[in-house]
């Protein structure tokens, strides 16, 4: 197993982790943070943009994931790296969202 591949498949977790919040935001028609609002990362896109972003996503990770090296689900090496990439970003975005969302300091009633 080439560690290229494991690079490749921590990265294609990471893509195919973004796909979720941008495309069921503008599938939902709601506006959500993208690279390509204003300030990047904090501003607002369309749902449009966000669908497009998500399915880009989609595509990146496709490409990692399955067409480099050969990803084998029954590898626990191979689905740890994708896994640890997806979890990674999933907590960072947690927190950058939440700032904007509320959900790094929920109310308690």
């Amino acid at each position: 197993m080439n560690w290229l591949h494991l690079a490749a498949y921590f990265f294609g977790g990471i893509f195919l982790a973004n796909v979720v919040p941008h495309f069921v935001s503008g599938m939902m028609g709601q506006p959500f943070q993208t690279p390509f609002a204003k300030p990047p990362g904090h501003g607002l896109s369309s749902s449009t943009v966000n669908v497009i972003w998500g399915f880009f996503n989609a595509v990146v990770g496709y490409l990692l994931v399955v067409r480099v090296g050969n990803f084998d689900l029954r590898s626990t090496r191979d689905v740890v790296a994708l896994a640890a990439g997806a979890l990674l970003i999933s907590l960072r975005l947690a927190k950058h969202f939440g700032q904007f969302h509320g959900g790094n300091a929920p109310e308690r009633s």
